[in-house]
């Protein structure tokens, strides 16, 4: 028993090689993926055609569909010679291709492959483009499936089976995650066949295509400008080697410390403005320097980008059961909508995920999860957050305001400087308390009222200037007075 598998090419009879012809010509089944390609009615006579086209009726998703077809190929080269015809070449765009290989070493059924034309050589041809000027190539079907593309923009990719305007529909949202809407794209019809066409089109048209059939593809050129993260490895890398730059090279992640801080508060103060152009730079100065760390990292064989990104994408999806898997068989609450329960079955996982890593005698506390370094008055949110979970906390806000007013009190009875800053520290966490039974941000809220004692404030001091008076030569009443105004008009 064996199994020879061939490329019927793209299309035209002419481009079918002498030795499919040879292979085709000596069979005596042949099993067809599908007789709807031009060169099939041209094939030698003589063996018995046996189309898997019913399948693509019978069967909804394509993975079933090319599920079933490896099985009744296997299946028939099981009990004898055969030969399966695809378009294309085998090793382009051909998951039954795939599915077929590895089952048949499985089961002990020697395969030939025979090469074919693919659609890639007279698509590129099409569109002038060399293979290795970087051209990417895709599924659609695939890509049509996801909700952001797994493309390089910086170089040109080249999308197989756009066979209806459905498909394109889906694919175009895909796309248009990464690519502008009217960025300009080509469909390619019947490449390698005489009536071969280039459509040229901004993306958000290419399912009104009335040409759209099961020999088109899509060419994307590179959207260029230096919009990869790829690209921006290369940037900071290049930053990093001998010829590069010596403040960069110069730098560790313990001198990178207050440059984190920094730019992560300038990317709240850009969402605080509410202001989309400064958000983008800012977001740009934060990544920055996550990908410096990284290429440090990679330089002193600690870590790699791949594996910042290999952790974070297994852990969204280990921390999403709900989305990626099942949280019955897990023991969580089902989620059905809620974002209350997503964060709840979000802690479960993460407890069980470091009871995993540490000593299961001593779990680590429920609060070591609060970074250190974080500001205190957002640690104390935090800590007050996780331990009201897990039922630490005041039964009815009355409560809290009593410790607000006992707390008070004990800062204005305290004798002693130390006991002062203590007691101030108490007072200050339990209001921080009292804001999230309100559930107001304590941060945001004084953060608001810092910029509006910043506006008032810059309302005396522009009053101070217009009556050409010092600041310091102002009493407190001219400046109370200032303030009021500005109070009155609403800064």
């Amino acid at each position: 028993m064996s199994l020879t598998i061939l490329g019927l090419g793209p299309g035209h009879i002419d481009d079918l090689t002498r030795r499919a012809w040879r292979a085709l010509e000596t069979a005596s089944v042949v099993y067809l993926r599908t007789a709807d390609h031009p060169c099939v009615p041209h094939l030698p006579s003589g063996p018995e055609y046996r189309p898997c086209d019913d399948l693509y009726e019978q069967i909804a998703d394509f993975d079933g569909v090319y599920a079933a077809i490896a099985e009744r190929v296997l299946s028939a080269a099981a009990a004898g010679d055969v030969v399966f015809a695809v378009p294309g070449d085998p090793a382009n765009a051909e998951s039954t291709v795939k599915r077929i290989r590895a089952a048949a070493q499985e089961r002990g059924i020697a395969v030939e492959v025979i090469s074919g034309i693919s659609f890639v050589e007279p698509a590129l041809a099409l569109v002038g483009v060399d293979a290795l000027d970087g051209v990417q190539l895709f599924d659609a079907i695939s890509l049509a499936m996801m909700h952001h593309p797994p493309i390089n923009p910086d170089t040109p990719a080249l999308l197989g089976q756009v066979y209806s305007r459905d498909l394109a529909s889906n694919l175009k949202l895909t796309l248009m995650n990464q690519y502008p809407d009217e960025f300009p794209v080509m469909l390619i019809h019947a490449a390698g066949m005489p009536d071969a066409l280039v459509e040229h089109l901004p993306l958000y048209e290419i399912d009104r295509s009335p040409h759209i059939r099961h020999l088109t593809a899509l060419f994307l050129p590179a959207l260029g400008g230096m919009s990869s993260f790829e690209q921006f490895q290369e940037v900071i890398a290049h930053l990093r080697a001998p010829e590069g730059c010596p403040w960069d090279r110069e730098q560790t992640h313990l001198s990178l410390r207050p440059y984190l801080i920094e730019e992560t508060y300038e990317v709240l103060d850009a969402l605080n403005a509410e202001d989309p152009e400064a958000l983008r730079e800012e977001l740009g100065d934060l990544l920055l320097q996550i990908v410096l760390h990284a290429q440090i990292a990679t330089e002193e064989g600690e870590f790699r980008m791949g594996d910042i990104l290999h952790a974070i994408n297994s852990k969204m999806i280990r921390r999403h059961p709900h989305v990626w898997g099942d949280t019955a068989s897990l023991g969580l609450e089902s989620v059905d909508g809620a974002a209350d329960r997503v964060v709840v079955n979000w802690e479960t996982l993460k407890q069980r995920e470091r009871a995993a890593k540490g000593d299961a005698e001593k779990p680590k506390s429920l609060l070591e999860g609060v970074p250190r370094s974080l500001p205190a008055l957002l640690q104390a949110t935090q800590f007050q957050h996780k331990a009201a979970k897990v039922g630490f906390d005041w039964a009815e806000i009355d409560s809290v305001i009593s410790k607000v007013r006992e707390e008070l009190d004990e800062v204005l009875s305290a004798a002693t400087p130390d006991a002062v800053r203590e007691e101030l520290g108490d007072l200050l966490f339990v209001v921080t308390n009292w804001a999230r039974w309100h559930d107001i941000d304590p941060e945001e809220a004084l953060r608001a009222t810092n910029a509006k004692f910043a506006r008032r404030f810059r309302y005396i001091e522009d009053g101070a200037s217009a009556a050409g008076r010092d600041l310091k030569s102002m009493t407190l009443a001219e400046m109370d007075a200032l303030w009021d105004e500005a109070k009155g008009k609403g800064l």
